[in-house]
């Protein structure tokens, strides 16, 4: 372009805030310390039912409940499972889902438990009656370990059979974010379902059975 016909500088300035942008780095939402982008540890702020990065310093704070007056708990790094679940097919038609996963949580404020599955959408929360999916739940051991708004009972229901597990709640939003990330057509497509399956392999190998003391990270050690 020759001098006499280059764009005026306001278009030049323009132009420099549509180009692409190097990703920003991750950080503590409580310092500002960066963390890594994988295997940082999570903060759940009660009130608003959100997760907060954290760094390890800052979620070995709130590590226990009751710190910082209950505003912010760092979710844990168990994975429990239940092998000797038998529901059938009407205790899981009770739960009134109308797909095959499901998670669970009890909100503290609220002081009931919270259903939600994924979707297109994303997370997509389901309005029956708490007090049923007490009952259906409550059939097994996990739900009396259940750390209210850190930690979720994790349900898959596949070939008849209905696998519940005790796992972190923010690995739930993961899978929530991937499937919406991923889903196709009408039943979430090839793809989608190919991470699900994934996703449970990697729950089921982490898993101890309820009864057994489970291994747990200490509060500042990252996730492998």
């Amino acid at each position: 372009m020759s001098p006499d016909r280059r764009p005026p500088a306001s278009a030049q300035g323009l132009r420099r805030f549509t180009r692409p942008r190097a990703p920003r780095p991750e950080s503590c939402e409580l310092c500002g310390t960066a963390v890594a982008p994988d295997g940082h540890r999570h903060l759940v702020e009660t009130d608003e039912r959100a997760l907060v990065c954290a760094c390890a310093p800052c979620a070995l704070l709130f590590d226990r409940p009751g710190a910082g007056a209950g505003r912010f708990r760092t979710v844990p790094d168990r994975y429990l499972s239940d092998p000797g679940n038998r529901w059938d097919d009407e205790a899981w038609d009770l739960l009134q889902i109308p797909v095959g996963v499901a998670f669970f949580f009890r909100n503290a404020v609220l002081d009931r438990l919270v259903a939600l599955y994924p979707s297109p959408a994303g997370a997509t929360e389901s309005e029956l009656d708490p007090a049923t999916w007490q009952r259906v739940l409550d059939a097994g051991p996990l739900a009396a370990l259940l750390e209210p708004d850190v930690e979720a009972l994790l349900l898959r229901r596949t070939h008849g059979r209905t696998a519940c597990y005790l796992v972190p709640v923010d690995i739930c939003y993961e899978l929530v974010g991937r499937m919406r990330l991923l889903w196709q057509g009408f039943d979430g497509g090839a793809e989608a379902r190919a991470a699900l399956d994934a996703f449970f392999t990697e729950v089921e190998r982490r898993a101890v059975p309820a009864g057994r003391q489970p291994a747990t990270a200490p509060a500042g050690e990252p996730r492998p």
